[in-house]
C-alpha cells in the first residue's frame, strides 16, 4: 500500500548543482518503483543489519549476533553464508569493485575482508585496539573510510596496490560517529549521532570542522546525491536534512509522515536524485521527490520490522534488512 503526500515545513536555499556517488562501489540506478515489496527470511535470523550490493549485483548482509557474513543471490532467490572469527560481531559489510567483501568488526576492533570464492578471513585490527567500527564507505582511490562508535573516531584504510592489506589512520570525532559519506571534493561528513552534530574531515589537512543539526536531532545516517548535495536522517526530530557541503549550510529540512517520533533511520539516493529514508518505529519508507516537492509511503508488509541501512542496486530496487523480524525484502 502506498499513499503521497506533499511537504510543507522547510526554508529553502538556492541548490548547486554537483556531480556526485554512493560511496559503495557500485552507482545506484533509477526507476518509478510499481509499489511491490518481497521479503525472504534469512537462513540465520541472529540481529542481521546493514545491506550492500556487490557488482554482481548480489547482496551482502552482516549477522552481528551470529558472527556471519550472508549472501543473497536475487537471480535463483537462493542464499549462502560465511563464519567469522566468534567475536567479531560484524556491523557495516561493503563488497569492493574487485568483488572482495569488507566488514566492520564492531566486537573485536577490526575491519576486516572476505574471500567469497576461498571463504578466507583476514582482519586489520585498529590503531587504539577497539572503539566499536561500525559504517565503512569506498573513497574513489579505493581507500575505505568508516567510523568507531564507541571509541568516537573516523578511521582510513589506505589499501595497497593489491588491495588486500593497508595502514589504518584514526582521526578523533567526538560523539558517536555513525553514518557517514564522501562528498564531490573528497571531504569525509560523520553523523555524530550523540553531539547533534556532523563532523567534516578534509582528508588533505586533516582538518576537522562541523555542522550543528539542532539540539535533540540524532543524525543517524547520511547519504550523497548525484548533484553533490547530501542528505541526513534526524532520528530525534522525524526528519529528513538537505545539506550543502560547499557552503556548510541546511538548504532544508523536511518533516515526514509519520512524525516527530518515528524515528528516520537509513538515507538513500538513486540515480534520479529521489531520497529514500525509512521511518522505524512506523514500519514504513518513504521516497521523496525533493522536484516535485512529494512523497511517498511504502508501508512494509511485516511489522517490527528494524531497517537501520538500505542499499539501491544498479536496476534503481530499494533492499533492506530487517534486523529485528531477521528478513531480507526489496521495493521494486
Amino acid at each position: 500500500m502506498t499513499r503521497w503526500l506533499i511537504p510543507i515545513l522547510g526554508f529553502v536555499l538556492p541548490v548547486l548543482a554537483f556531480a556526485g556517488g554512493s560511496n559503495y562501489g557500485v552507482t545506484p540506478g533509477a526507476r518509478e518503483p510499481s509499489g511491490k515489496i518481497t521479503e525472504w527470511p534469512l537462513p540465520t535470523q541472529r540481529f542481521a543489519r546493514d545491506p550492500a550490493v556487490a557488482p554482481d549485483g548480489s547482496i551482502y548482509i552482516s549477522v552481528m549476533s551470529a558472527n556471519k557474513i550472508a549472501r543473497f543471490d536475487p537471480a535463483s532467490q537462493t542464499f549462502s553464508e560465511w563464519e567469522l572469527p566468534i567475536d567479531t560481531s560484524p556491523h557495516g559489510v561493503m563488497p569492493d569493485r574487485e568483488g572482495r567483501v569488507w566488514f566492520a568488526g564492531n566486537g573485536n576492533g577490526s575491519l576486516g575482508l572476505l574471500d567469497p570464492a576461498s571463504g578466507k578471513v583476514s582482519l586489520f585490527k585498529t590503531p587504539s585496539g577497539g572503539g566499536g567500527p561500525h559504517t565503512l564507505v569506498l573513497g574513489d582511490n579505493g581507500d575505505i573510510w568508516f567510523t568507531g562508535q564507541s571509541g568516537n573516531y573516523l578511521a582510513r584504510f589506505e589499501r595497497t596496490p593489491d588491495g588486500k592489506t593497508g595502514k589504518i589512520t584514526e582521526y578523533k570525532m567526538p560523539g558517536s560517529p555513525y553514518g557517514l559519506a564522501i562528498d564531490k571534493q573528497g571531504n569525509i561528513w560523520v553523523c555524530r549521532y550523540s553531539a547533534d552534530k556532523l563532523g567534516k574531515l578534509d582528508p588533505k589537512t586533516g582538518r576537522i570542522t562541523e555542522l550543528s543539526t539542532g539540539a535533540g536531532s540524532r543524525p543517524r545516517r547520511i547519504a550523497a546525491a548525484p548533484d553533490g548535495t547530501l542528505w541526513v536522517t534526524l532520528y530525534g526530530k522525524g526528519t529528513l536534512a538537505h545539506i550543502d557541503p560547499v557552503s556548510g549550510k541546511v538548504l532544508r529540512e523536511y518533516a515526514l509522515p509519520a512524525g516527530a517520533n518515528a524515528g528516520p533511520y537509513a538515507v538513500n539516493v538513486d540515480a534520479a536524485g529521489k531520497v529514500w529514508a525509512n521511518e522505524i518505529e512506523s514500519d514504513s519508507v518513504v521516497l521523496l521527490d525533493p522536484e516535485a516537492g512529494t512523497m511517498r509511503v511504502f508501508n512494509l508488509p511485516s511489522k517490527n520490522t528494524g531497517i537501520r541501512k538500505a542499499v539501491i542496486d544498479a536496476q534503481g530496487r530499494y533492499w533492506y534488512v530487517g534486523s529485528h523480524n531477521g528478513r531480507l525484502g526489496v521495493i521494486e
